[in-house]
């Protein structure tokens, strides 16, 4: 994770964050009731959810109950701390892409809600992998609309990998299957599969995933290895609602939070690896290729934390 990179696509919510807890604790001695409550509407309006908010809040009246007369100062390394705590720790020992290379291919399924950044995250996703000297190939199987075919076949080009596609309207769950196949026939290290992104609340999209993942498991039983859940940062907890819907409906591994330069709103990231317990692996701060960063949660609360 490049501290530049994240430094200045976290500036917003440093911003939107700590001017709000500055206000909470300026010239305060120690820590009390006033101090928390002010707290809470910090946390709670920068987007980090108010169920995670209202867990951090109790920990530290716990801390404050057993210490008496925590102050300000300690405050700050407390909050750091429960913060840390609280994101799911991505386990991957990998410091290039958080992938299990020894399953080959490494099979991706990324979904998602159209417009939250899901084919430039995957584009971005294959430049890095194919700079890190791997193999990959894509598939798209969002052919329901022809802009998402044309916009991955745009990003194959640029990151110099492969692509398996079919006409609009084509079955999803047939290029899936003809994505593995090709993947295999090519020995390829890493497939990453585009999916429909219409609206969440729309059963039949899930049934759609049910139907790639079956098909995926005919050639390879315990693919798809990753499913990926791009959202957009942007949106807050409307994004929180996304994944809670998405996670109801298809087993999500792992999150990519996009568009966090752009807004104040990057409290979300919390909000929503402590809500599904699952380990955002990818966090998306700017338009450029590497500015789709692997996730490290003590280096995103540092930057959050410091002055």
């Amino acid at each position: 994770m490049s501290k530049e990179i994240l430094d200045k696509g976290l500036e917003k919510t440093k911003t939107g964050i700590f001017s709000r807890i500055s206000r909470a604790v300026m010239g305060r001695s120690r820590v009390d009731d006033q101090v928390l409550d002010e707290l809470e509407e910090a946390l709670i309006a920068s987007d980090v959810g108010v169920d995670t908010t209202l867990k951090i809040i109790e920990r530290i009246e716990a801390r404050v109950a057993r210490d008496k007369y925590l102050n300000t100062q300690e405050l700050n390394r407390f909050l750091r701390e429960e913060i840390e705590a609280l994101l799911q720790e991505n386990t991957s020992t990998n410091q290039i892409i958080p992938f299990d290379f020894t399953k080959k291919p490494f099979v991706v399924l990324v979904v998602g809600v159209n417009g939250v950044g899901k084919t430039t995250t995957i584009g971005k996703l294959a430049a890095q992998l194919k700079a890190a000297g791997k193999q990959v190939m894509l598939g798209a199987a969002d052919t329901f609309r022809a802009a998402a075919v044309d916009q991955l076949t745009i990003w194959s080009e640029r990151a110099g990998v492969p692509i398996v596609k079919q006409p609009m309207g084509s079955d999803p769950a047939a290029v899936a299957y003809d994505s593995l196949s090709s993947a295999i026939a090519r020995d390829m290290d890493v497939l990453l599969i585009d999916t429909a992104g219409r609206l969440h609340n729309k059963v039949n999209l899930m049934n759609e995933l049910g139907k790639i993942r079956n098909v995926l498991q005919k050639l390879m039983p315990d693919a798809p290895h990753e499913v990926l859940l791009v959202l957009d940062g942007s949106t807050g907890q409307n994004a929180c609602q996304q994944a809670k819907e998405f996670s109801k409906v298809t087993r999500v591994t792992a999150l990519a939070v996009t568009k966090l330069d752009g807004t104040a709103k990057g409290g979300v990231v919390i909000g929503i690896s402590d809500m599904l317990q699952i380990p955002v692996k990818f966090i998306g701060l700017g338009e450029g290729i590497n500015d789709l960063q692997i996730f490290d949660k003590k280096a995103f609360v540092a930057s959050l934390f410091e002055r």
